[in-house]
């Protein structure tokens, strides 16, 4: 199970962006038809949409119908005995392409449906199963509650059914508006709920099997134990850049000479120190040439695999509180402050894991069984067809 798959019922969020991006009683933030591509929630389709037919809204009664040939309450796979849908299903998928788009800067003019990715994976049937995982993810959380006894709490359902009148009102009373915003990300106002409601069962399951009174609510040295395997640290560094942090070309030899014998006097000032700690964090913030410091003043938190190679190394070859000797990097030269991890800031982040291992099991001993509607699905085509949905949803709200 990837995090991801969890976030995607994050509260009322959606509903307060939706009602922004529906055009209520003014333009769009987003102009579907200036040309930009720009999705929805926001991103880029990477698609010129001047070149796009607007899908004729009148004649849809069912959007996920109108985007795959699926009826919404089609059932596409089943888990056990609990269902997912198309709607469930597309949702994700309308999702997951997005997510993909977004992380070009909605550079890309096209998609690679054929492309192989990876022994005879072609990035279609990638984009379906990474879509289909989010959908077992949410069903899993359903069946899950069902077993332990927990419901959603009735607050959920009527905050977004506040938001949703809300949105009405902001439309001039069209509820018609409101109802083609949300088919523009794929969902309905039922949807919206079911997954506003699994963000809160998620919390309760999470509470119910590692919460204080379960009787498997981790110590400290699990969560230590946590962030030791998945190679979290924290730690801050004094950089002397030996390249130019902007072009990445590198510095004269004259300049980079000088800059190694003043990190070099800054090593020595803090081996004398007293208080080297105090006085690492006075030379960094006098002197250190990090573009991130003034974003991360308390110091990075990262794992292996995320910094530069040197930097890791020598970071990790560190104890809590130890300052390392110079370190050169491409990047020029550092001095490493290794740092505490606390472990009530990461303790949510541990019973996640936990939570997902618990739900890797359910979906093994459940069973996943997928229908030929499912295989047969044409992403390219899907994708298509939500795009003119979106430019229809975009040009009835500049209206």
């Amino acid at each position: 199970m990837k995090n991801f798959k969890r976030l995607g019922a994050l509260a009322l969020a959606l509903v307060t962006a939706l009602s922004a991006l529906s055009g209520c009683g003014g333009k769009p933030s987003n102009d579907f038809t200036s040309g930009s591509g720009s999705l929805p929630d926001g991103s880029s389709s990477g698609v010129d949409s001047s070149q796009i037919a607007p899908m004729d809204l009148s004649q849809v009664t069912d959007p996920y119908l109108a985007v795959s040939g699926l009826a919404g309450d089609q059932v596409v796979a089943r888990l056990g005995t609990a269902e997912i849908t198309a709607a469930d299903y597309l949702y994700w998928l309308n999702r997951t392409i997005t997510s993909y788009l977004q992380q070009f800067g909605g550079q890309m003019t096209t998609l690679p449906w054929d492309a192989e990715m990876s022994e005879g994976l072609t990035f279609s049937q990638y984009m379906r199963d990474q879509a289909l995982e989010g959908a077992v993810f949410h069903c899993l959380l359903r069946e899950l509650a069902r077993q332990e006894g927990l419901t959603p709490a009735p607050s959920v359902a009527e905050e977004v059914d506040k938001e949703y009148v809300d949105m009405i009102l902001q439309a001039e009373s069209d509820e018609s508006r409101v109802i083609h915003a949300l088919w523009a990300n794929l969902l309905t106002k039922e949807l919206l709920t079911t997954l506003n409601e699994n963000n809160d069962l998620y919390n309760q399951l999470q509470e119910r099997y590692f919460g204080e009174g379960s009787g498997h609510y981790p110590t400290d040295a699990e969560v230590n134990a946590y962030l030791e395997e998945t190679g979290q640290y924290r730690a801050k560094h004094i950089l002397l850049a030996t390249i130019d942090l902007d072009t990445r070309e590198p510095l004269d030899e004259e300049t980079v000479a000088r800059k190694k014998e003043q990190i070099d006097g800054f090593l020595s000032q803090l081996r004398a120190s007293e208080d080297p700690i105090a006085l690492f964090d006075q030379l960094m913030n006098e002197y250190s040439e990090d573009t991130g410091l003034a974003a991360n003043p308390q110091g990075y938190t990262t794992r292996k695999g995320e910094m530069v190679a040197p930097f890791e190394e020598a970071a990790l070859a560190l104890k809590n509180g130890e300052i390392s000797d110079v370190v050169e990097s491409d990047f020029g030269y550092h001095i490493i402050l290794r740092l505490p991890m606390d472990p009530d800031d990461f303790r949510s982040e541990y019973t996640a894991s936990l939570l997902e291992e618990k739900m890797d099991q359910a979906e093994a001993s459940l069973g996943l069984e997928k229908t030929d509607a499912l295989d047969k699905l044409d992403v390219g085509a899907f994708w298509d067809k939500m795009l003119s949905l979106q430019s229809a949803v975009y040009a009835e709200s500049a209206n």
